[in-house]
């Protein structure tokens, strides 16, 4: 434990950043284990908090997983090679490439196990994977989810493949089919638990930790079935950590449970793998010392295919820097080689030189990757409004809009409006009805905040149910209707519709030029307004707010937090998904919110 703080520690004091803390973690291992030092020694306290390390690990690699990229996206002649097709392609590649890598390993006498050989060279590290693109804030981008797509399906793949391999060779070849019950375990404890943290936030104090006991209760619950079933614990941990992710935990709980695993358990598990290895024994064979260049250099042949699948949409700098980072493997690598030498599949010398040559993937690939990416010019990504109405009350709202961080697109099947309003703003269409099908073919439903402006409140109201059930993420709906009985505002309001009308917003102009006319003022200024941004960017959450960039250029005045307003000091902490109310000089607000706003 002494080791496990000092190391990042000293790294922090060496600025030694270009190497990921896991292989830091596991190179001390081997200076304090038998290798050197001889301090750390394996005992069976030591295994068993190893053994709940690399669980640990595989149960929070799944839950890096973001599902919603797998989702069908809009046909809006955007590139024709997205994320998850290059992906795919860029993964087959890998797993054929590995395949010959295997089968000549075989045929030169080298390595004889060509199927365990293939699923070794085709994993990839996806939390080395992740980190690198957190580093680089190129989650939220193209090529960052090309490169995390391929590092899941670089995960999830050779898993199962390990699954099959460990059942063939264990003598349970028969039993392959129960592995099918892991997963309906799953799908049981995904629609058991899913909506429960509705529940919990009822219920949930500081002394019972919900969320993390529940956490724990999926892992142990699937690894269990996983072993009973004769399946590797660690399909288990990596399905429990995906049944987490689809539960939608909060950012609070995913914090939670990283801070134990990375804080505890999973250094344990990197300081042993180090501390395990015998590099007296495997640098006296000769021929064992040989076998360290071609583990490596298969490891990084490997993952040549992505940079052809990446050239298709990427500059050729770039698909080679993500080329790069997916040839970074070490995570399944080491459980794999564990569940070798259980079944006596490979020798102690081969498997300690798969383990130096991931280490050298680990330490080269990061440094290449910063080395040759080269961040492209872009626009700052607007938010996308859709305004659904094009009149008196819609066009100046829409006109100031698209002078700011907004991509404006105005609809209406007025022909009389649309020939009004036609040369007042770029983006504006005609439709023949406003039906469904309509909205849904043109497109309507595929932005980020949808206006619906029309006087008709019924209309709006018929669209802003459909745009709730196709989940626009925000939805301002005009509502003029002053009858009282009316239920219909309340069905609205309950969905999370954000409701306005012309006589509510008067009132409140009126009653604010009178009590606070400077506030109504700030409110108006086309110069310096009052603005909000939401925190995506994990690079600032859990920093003070005196640490922001540009702080000392605008003015905080309300931290909006999970329904409820914290009234902001210097020290407060920044949280994910924080709406920050500030004011503030236009130009400093746009490269704030790019800062901020940015998924990362």
């Amino acid at each position: 434990m002494l080791a496990a703080l000092m190391i990042p520690l000293l790294m922090a004091q060496f600025n030694i950043t270009r190497i990921p803390t896991a292989v830091a973690e596991i190179v001390v291992g081997i200076l304090l284990g038998k290798s050197l030092l001889n301090l750390v020694h394996v005992t069976s306290n030591l295994t068993m908090l190893s053994s709940l390390g690399v669980i640990v690990l595989i149960f929070l690699s799944g839950m890096e997983i973001d599902f919603d990229l797998f989702k069908p996206q809009p046909k809006n002649n955007g590139p024709s090679w997205t994320p998850v097709k290059m992906a795919s392609w860029a993964f087959v590649g890998i797993l054929v490439t590995a395949g010959l890598l295997g089968w000549l390993l075989h045929l030169i006498g080298i390595f004889n196990d060509y199927l365990l050989a293939t699923i070794i060279f085709a994993t990839i590290a996806l939390g080395v994977v992740i980190a690198a693109l957190k580093e680089k804030e190129l989650l939220s981008k193209p090529l960052g989810q090309t490169i995390l797509l391929t590092a899941v399906l670089g995960e999830v793949v050779p898993m199962l493949a390990l699954t099959v391999y460990a059942s063939l060779n264990g003598g349970h070849a028969g039993r392959i089919w129960l592995v099918l019950l892991i997963f309906l375990a799953a799908i049981i404890l995904l629609l058991r638990f899913r909506g429960i943290y509705q529940f919990f936030e009822r219920i949930d104090k500081a002394t019972t930790q919900l969320d993390i006991r529940l956490a724990f209760f999926l892992i142990f619950t699937l690894v269990t079935i996983a072993e009973r079933v004769g399946a590797e614990n660690i399909l288990g941990a990596f399905l429990a950590g995906m049944v987490m992710k689809l539960l939608r935990p909060s950012e609070a709980t995913q914090d939670k449970l990283t801070s134990l695993g990375y804080g505890f358990l999973i250094p344990i598990f990197f300081i042993m793998t180090g501390a395990k290895l015998d590099l007296r024994s495997l640098l006296a064979d000769r021929q064992a010392l040989a076998l360290i260049p071609v583990f490596f250099i298969c490891f990084m042949v490997a993952k040549l295919v992505p940079f052809l699948v990446f050239k298709k949409r990427f500059t050729t700098q770039n698909a080679l820097a993500g080329s790069f980072l997916a040839s970074t493997t070490i995570t399944l690598v080491l459980p794999t080689l564990q569940v070798a030498r259980n079944l006596n599949a490979i020798t102690s010398q081969q498997s300690g030189a798969f383990i130096l040559a991931a280490i050298l993937t680990c330490v080269l690939s990061p440094i290449l990757f910063n080395q040759f990416y080269y961040p492209e010019k872009e626009d700052l990504v607007k938010t996308k409004v859709t305004f659904v109405g094009t009149n008196l009350l819609t066009m100046p709202v829409a006109q100031q809009l698209s002078k700011g961080w907004y991509d404006i697109r105005m609809v209406t099947d007025r022909p009389k409006n649309y020939r009004t309003y036609n040369s007042e703003i770029d983006n504006i269409q005609l439709l023949d009805r406003l039906d469904e099908p309509t909205l849904v073919d043109n497109g309507i439903f595929d932005t980020d905040i949808l206006v619906l402006g029309y006087s008709d409140y019924e209309l709006n109201f018929t669209m802003a149910q459909q745009a709730v059930q196709h989940q626009v993420p925000r939805i301002v709906a005009r509502f003029e209707s002053h009858d009282i009985a009316e239920d219909r505002y309340e069905i609205l309001a309950q969905q999370g519709v954000e409701i306005f009308n012309s006589y509510n917003v008067n009132i409140s102009l009126l009653r604010g030029m009178i009590e606070s006319p400077s506030s109504l003022k700030i409110l108006t200024d086309t110069e310096a307004g009052l603005y909000e941004v939401t925190v995506h960017n994990r690079r600032f959450t859990g920093i003070a707010l005196r640490q922001l960039p540009f702080i000392d250029l605008i003015t905080v005045s309300r931290i909006y937090r999970n329904g409820k307003y914290v009234p902001p000091h210097g020290d407060t902490l920044i949280e994910p998904n924080d709406h920050l109310v500030f004011t503030g000089d236009k130009d400093v607000v746009k490269d704030l919110r790019q800062q901020l706003s940015r998924k990362n």
